[in-house]
Formats: C-alpha cells, structure tokens, sequence
C-alpha cells in the first residue's frame, strides 16, 4: 500500500476506516445536480453545452455551472464537468475559450479523453484538475502510471477492470483512482463504440451514440442473396446489451482497496433514481466506514435500489468476468413498481400541511411512501387534496401542479414522495 494510502486505523479499540471514498453523482441539469447534493453526494459531474458524451441531457450553460458550483459549496462538494470527446478538427476552435470559462465558473475539474483538451487546459486553465476519462479504457498499471506522469491528478478506470487488477495499480501507481458502482454498462469497451455511427449516423465518441445495443435484432444468415433466418417468430428477440451495473455488494472491498472516488452512472436519470441511488451508496458508504468489521449489508438497502430500477443489475467484471448470465436476451427491462409522484416544497409542523410539486398522478386513497435523507421511510395514506388556491380536488393530475394535503410525519423540502403502481 502507498504511502497516502492507509485505509483503517484502530479508534478507542475499534477498527474505523480513515480513507473514506468520494460518492460522485451524476446530474444532466441543475435541479439534478441540487438533489445529488442533498442527497449524499461528495461531488457531482455535469455535462456542458459542448465536448461532451450525452449530447440528448439538458447540459449546463456556464453560468448554470456557476450557480451549480455555489450552491456545492455550500455543502462542501465538488463540481466536475466531462470534456470528453474525442475531438475532431471543428472541435479545436472555442476549445480554449470554454475550459477557461469552466476555470472562471468555478468547476474543481475536468473528465478528459483527448489528449488535446488535456494539453489545452494545462496551458489556458491550470486550476482545473484534470482526470482522465473511462472513454480511455485505462486497465493495466502501466498505462494509468504513464498517465501519471503526464500530471494527471486522477484517472476513471475502465468498466471491464477486476478488483485484482486496481489492487496492483494501487500497489504500484500513486494516483487517484475512480470506478463506477452503478449504472449503464456499455457493450464496448467504455464506450468505445460504432455502432451508433454505422446505423443512425451519431457519433457515440461526440455524444450522439443511439444505443443500437440494446435494440432488438432478427438472426439471419446469407445465402447468397438470400436471407436464411435463424429464429423461430415465438423467440425472444435477440440483444447485445449487459445487465445495468450495481456494486452494492462489493463496496466493503472497494472501500478496502482504497479506491478514491466510487461513481454512480446516469445523467439522463430523472431525479427520483439519482436521490434514490445517491442515498442508498450514501448509507452503504457511511456504515462501513463507521464499523467495517461488524458491517451488514441490509435488506432494505437493496429494496430501496429497486424502486428506481429499470434494468435488470449485475456486478459485471468487478468480482469476475460475466458470462451469459450478466447478459440481456429477449427480455431488456424489469419495470419498477413506484412511480416518482411528489416533490416536497415545503411542511408546517403546526398543520402538518405538506406543500409538493406533482410529479405523477395521484389521488385520495393511494399510499404513498415518502424518504430523503432528514427522514426515515414510511408510508401514509392521502386524505384530502387541496390546489395551491385552497380549492379541494380529487387528484393531483396536472404535471408539476401544486398541491398540499396532511402528512402525519414531518417531512423536508427536497424530500420525495414515491407511490406503488
């Protein structure tokens, strides 16, 4: 183990873990990148207008990241920002000028592919930490130490990298080191896909990949020009895409073998996934770190991850290299159970009146259940709904219409109210 790297230490005969790992976030806009933070995360990476890899999210403007690096401040988080393209020559003009307005605005660092944004930001923007992009598919020590000593502060590992293998970077290399815990799995190597430009056009390198892995696809064979198929109409279509990633199980060892930052994929979520997500790692994180030879994971923790899936989840190379099983075939999704149906606004205590924006159709008589990080879950029946007039209504079905009904427990602004389908 390096120098900088001591993991635990023994506190009044107790083992505690002193290197506690960054939990990064995603955010694809502003109310998103609030949410993140409230929710847990030490630092959240956003995508600019230009030079990044989700080209359909909202993206920030500079000031937007201005105001987003001011309100992080507040709780002591960090802002990135991923400039991760691979640059073609019509990038290269406004290069300059926008890593030095990413300088001005605030932003603690950037998420780099190309190493011409790199020397680029080197030269016109030297308070930007730069780290080194997963579209790099670093996976071997020798590469992340010569990426080192190109003075990179940090450097995203590839989503195909094993526990053993960061074990020997770490061993070997003194950088920090970043790896996903949750997400999107790529059927590339990190990306690094053409899939998207040989059927639509999109350039998955330049943001636009379409997803063509997760399509359905008929087999066939050709026979000369003739096509053979290979499926019977009964079968399930066939895919090439991974399982979603979730590490929930593994964070102990990750935690063990000092990785620095753990990051959780998707800013193109909508806001109930990144709180629900964020909070969750939150606990695991904060659990272990507090009592990691008597730790458990609990059942609820993995309960909670469910009400925002989507996707059916595995472990993926971290613990092993997956087989058929870590694949999806036919079948693409699992559909949650809750929908995301309120955002709370405000509480009075005295009245026990909730004020929530909507945020999916809901009426007297439903169960709700409400959470953020002030509160422990529960569940309540709604009685009586009111429109921000005071006018009594029968459901809440306008989008982001504003309403208020009682809530027996307090709750907090910012926290969230989801409801069983």
């Amino acid at each position: 183990m390096l120098k900088n790297d001591q993991i635990s230490q023994i506190v009044n005969g107790k083992r505690v873990i002193v290197k506690k790992p960054e939990l990064l976030a995603p955010a694809g806009n502003l109310e998103k990148l609030k949410v993140a933070v409230h929710y847990g995360a030490d630092a959240v990476f956003i995508g600019g207008q230009e030079y990044g890899l989700r080209s359909n999210a909202d993206n920030f403007t500079l000031e937007e990241m201005a105001e987003g690096v001011q309100f992080a401040n507040k709780y002591g988080a960090k802002i990135y920002v991923t400039t991760n393209i691979y640059a073609h020559n019509e990038n290269i003009p406004g290069l300059e000028e926008y890593l030095q307005g990413l300088e001005e605005a605030g932003v603690h660092g950037i998420i780099v592919a190309d190493p011409l944004i790199i020397e680029t930001a080197r030269r016109v923007a030297p308070k930007l930490e730069v780290h080194l992009s997963t579209q790099q598919s670093l996976a071997n020590w020798k590469a992340v130490q010569f990426w080192k000593e190109e003075g990179l502060e940090r450097v995203v590992l590839a989503r195909e990298t094993s526990a053993e293998e960061i074990r020997e970077i770490k061993e070997k290399v003194d950088i920090e080191i970043e790896t996903f815990i949750h997400g999107a799995m790529c059927i590339a190597y990190s990306g690094r896909c053409v899939l998207s430009n040989h059927m639509t056009a999109r350039d998955s390198n330049r943001g636009g990949c379409c997803q063509s892995c997760r399509w359905d696809y008929d087999l066939y064979k050709l026979d000369g020009s003739q096509e053979i198929a290979l499926f019977d109409e009964n079968d399930d279509p066939f895919a090439m895409s991974p399982k979603d990633l979730n590490l929930i199980q593994s964070i102990p060892k990750m935690i063990e073998l000092g990785i620095d930052s753990l990051k959780i994929e998707g800013r193109m979520k909508s806001i109930h996934y990144v709180a629900t997500v964020v909070s969750v790692y939150r606990k695991v994180i904060d659990a272990y770190c507090a009592d990691p030879d008597h730790f458990v994971i609990q059942k609820e923790w993995l309960d909670e991850l469910d009400k925002c899936a989507n996707r059916d989840t595995a472990p993926a190379f971290f613990e092993g290299v997956p087989g058929y099983k870590e694949q999806m075939f036919g079948v693409h999704s699992k559909k949650t159970t809750y929908d995301f149906a309120g955002f709370v606004l405000d509480y009075d205590c005295d009245t026990k009146m909730v004020t929530l924006q909507q945020r999916n159709f809901f009426k007297p008589g439903d169960v709700v259940e409400f959470f953020g990080p002030e509160i422990d879950n529960f569940t309540q029946v709604v009685g009586t709904i009111w429109d921000e007039d005071g006018n009594e209504i029968d459901a809440a079905r306008h989008p982001l219409q504003i309403v208020k009904f009682k809530v027996e427990k307090d709750v907090f602004p910012y926290n969230m109210m989801r409801k069983e389908r």
